[in-house]
Order: C-alpha cells, then sequence, then structure tokens
C-alpha cells in the first residue's frame, strides 16, 4: 500500500499529482531545487486544449482533462477563498485558420477526424470567421472553430494546485535539489538523496519536466525526455482585438514534428491583462537559453499573416522555455518497469498545462490501484513506440 509519496518537481504537473495524491489520503514530500512554478510551467502561455491533437491517446486524454478543469477552478476558488489571486481560467474557444489554398483541405479534413472522435470541430465560413475575429485577416481560406479550448494563468494556476495540496497535508519544499534514488536491500526506490538529506517514501514520482531525463539518470534509469525550446513574444497593453486562441493551421504539424531544426508557426492571443501574445517556436538546442533574434523574427512575421494590425503593436518582452519532448509525441505517466518505486508523469511537451488534471488522476489510479478514468496502457513506459529510444538511452 503506498501511503507516502516523494514528488521531484513543483511544476504544474507536480503540483497536480500533489494535490490528487494529498486529496486521496496519501503523504506528499514535493521537492524542488529552484522556486516552484518557475521552470516551463512559468514559461508557456497556459493552454488548454483539443483543437491541436489528432485522434489518438493525447486527444482521448485532452478531452478528459477540458471536463475537469472548470469543476477545478471552482473548487480551488472556494477553498483558497477571495484572497488567493485568479486563475483566469476562460474558456475562449480556438480559431484554426488555413492561409493557403493548399492547406484548406488538409484542414478540414483533420477537423472531420477529430469530430469523428468526439471533439466539438466547426467548420465555419471565411465571413464567420471574420464575425468572431473581426481583425482576422480576410485573405484566410479555411476556418476551424473549436469552443472547447481555453487558457489559464499557468503559474497561478501551479500555485493554487500547491496551495490546496498543502491544505490537505502535502509538504513542498524548495531550494532542495535531487541527487540519487535511496533502493532497499532488493533494489526497490524507496525514497531519494537530496542536498538537503535523503526523503523516504513508498514511492518516488519524477514529474521535473524537461529535467526529468537528467533526475532520472541520477537514479540509475534513463528517460528519452529532451528539452524543446520555444519562444514567445509580449505586446504592450492594447485594446482588445483578438477573441479566441487563433493561429495557423500547420502548428500541428509542428507539435508532431521529430525535427530538431527550427520550426515556427502563427499562434496569436490575448491575455486577461490586455497584453497579445506571439508564438509559436520549436528547436531542439539543449538548454541554451539565449536570445535568438532569428527566431523573434520569424514568429512576428508570421503572425502578420493573420493579424495585419499586429504591425503597429510594441513588443515588451520575449522569454523562452523549454517543452519536455518525447520522440512518440506521447507523455510517460506510470511506474518505470526497470526500477520499481519509480514513477513518471513527464514528456508532455507543449501540452503539460492542459493535461496535467487529467496526468494526475491516471497516475493517482496506477498508484492506489484504483479504477482508472481512461486506458492508461498507451502512457506506459514499456510501449512499443519507445523501446528504441530506451535502449538507446540507456547505451
Amino acid at each position: 500500500m503506498i501511503a507516502d509519496v516523494v514528488i521531484v518537481g513543483a511544476g504544474i504537473v507536480g503540483a497536480a499529482c500533489a494535490r490528487a495524491l494529498a486529496v486521496a489520503g496519501v503523504r506528499v514530500t514535493v521537492l524542488e531545487r529552484g522556486a516552484a512554478a518557475s521552470g516551463t510551467s512559468a514559461k508557456g502561455e497556459g493552454n488548454l486544449l483539443v483543437s491541436d491533437k489528432g485522434p489518438g491517446a493525447e486527444l482521448d486524454l485532452a478531452v478528459y482533462a477540458s471536463s475537469l478543469w472548470p469543476g477545478l477552478v471552482a473548487r480551488l476558488a472556494d477553498e483558497l477563498g477571495a484572497g488567493f489571486p485568479f486563475l483566469e481560467y476562460e474558456r475562449k474557444g480556438g480559431l484554426v485558420v488555413a492561409t493557403t489554398d493548399a492547406g484548406a483541405q488538409p484542414l478540414l479534413d483533420f477537423a472531420a477526424s477529430q469530430r469523428a472522435a468526439g471533439v466539438d470541430a466547426r467548420p465555419v465560413s471565411v465571413d464567420d470567421a471574420l464575425a468572431l475575429e473581426p481583425w482576422l485577416n480576410p485573405a484566410i481560406t479555411a476556418a476551424v472553430h473549436y469552443p472547447e479550448d481555453a487558457q489559464v494563468q499557468p503559474v497561478v494556476a501551479t500555485e493554487a494546485l500547491l496551495a490546496s495540496a498543502r491544505r490537505h497535508g502535502a509538504v513542498v519544499r524548495t531550494g532542495v535539489e535531487v541527487t540519487g534514488a535511496t533502493r532497499d536491500a532488493d533494489g526497490r526506490v524507496t525514497g531519494v538523496a537530496t542536498t538537503d538529506g535523503d526523503v523516504a517514501g513508498d514511492a518516488v514520482l519524477i514529474a521535473a519536466g524537461p529535467w526529468s531525463g537528467e533526475v532520472s539518470a541520477t537514479m540509475g534509469v534513463r528517460l528519452p525526455v529532451k528539452p524543446r525550446r520555444g519562444m514567445v513574444l509580449v505586446t504592450t497593453r492594447m485594446p482588445h482585438r483578438v477573441f479566441h486562441k487563433v493561429y495557423d493551421g500547420d502548428y500541428f504539424g509542428a507539435t508532431q514534428s521529430s525535427d530538431a531544426a527550427l520550426q515556427t508557426s502563427s499562434v496569436v492571443e490575448s491575455t486577461a491583462a490586455g497584453t497579445v501574445l506571439l508564438g509559436s517556436s520549436r528547436e531542439q538546442v539543449g538548454f541554451d537559453d539565449r536570445l535568438r533574434i532569428d527566431v523573434i523574427r520569424e514568429v512576428a512575421g508570421k503572425a502578420l499573416r493573420l493579424f495585419p494590425f499586429l504591425a503597429e503593436a510594441s513588443i515588451m518582452r520575449t522569454y523562452g522555455g523549454f517543452r519536455p519532448y518525447m520522440p512518440d509525441h506521447l507523455p510517460v505517466i506510470g511506474e518505470d518497469h526497470r526500477a520499481p518505486g519509480l514513477w513518471h508523469a513527464s514528456g508532455h511537451e507543449g501540452a503539460g498545462i492542459g493535461l496535467s488534471l487529467a496526468t494526475a488522476e491516471l497516475l493517482v489510479a496506477g498508484m492506489l490501484g484504483t479504477p482508472a478514468p481512461l486506458d492508461p496502457t498507451p502512457f506506459e513506459l514499456d510501449r512499443a513506440s519507445l523501446e528504441p529510444h530506451l535502449a538507446e538511452a540507456s547505451r
């Protein structure tokens, strides 16, 4: 029976797992080498999307996660009270467009495949798209409206989950770096060694995002997760002129690509503060966080294809972050078959914010042996699609 769990990582996935386990009566200790929500969770746009996933296991997880967010936001508001910052949850919907004749039919075909999988994906005419987004470039060739897409403030959401976890008995320790695993005589993982002493537990969960590979290595196993860098541009505040998450249909192709080279696509959305976020980029450059002018130029240029009025906007800052990339584009959620007692919740790439709540429910079901809300098999570490990558990572 698992009664104590040590979680490595205080981003939104670790926070969601900590809360779900604590609510279930498990004693939880969260360890974070930096500050809570200071890594990938602080460097994204807070997207909760179903529009960017094709039929399959990840879409199933996203649809289920989408159903969890409204209730969770309401429960956290009741639990934490009016003094806690607003999570800025908004089911604003998404609008995905094609900007070329060649891209129109593939976008509509993709939406049809999603509808067959249960997603509310509504093709709309150009006129209807302009009614939804009056400032959109009228030269678009096709559009699909996704009412289920939403957004949340990711740092506030992470802190809220951790605050709730604490209220249910969890302990969160920051500034503590994990340096290895402790094991019993049979080799089972029984806790972690840290820069502040050993911490014991019936199970250890690595939820360290793109750093999960490094943490796993300290525990004697390899996880083929790599950092995939992205950059976001932020405008100064302006009158509200972007009402949905709007992106070019080529964004899906970028998310599913395994190319390590730079890829950019048009993604534009507003925030509650009145700024506009412009993305997105993907490239594998390790943990190199230097400013890249060529990336900024490409992201800005493609954003203008969607909203020409942005040519008059001022960029007040840019920021970059690292997504936890898995070579088969699915997260790992479950126990490590090579190291009993060691569990993983990582590899969500750019979808970790949205998938965090569903990931936590799958993780809790696996740890406690309770019925899972959906089939966990596709997310297990020993799946066939990861076998060659596990072998390579172990060399």
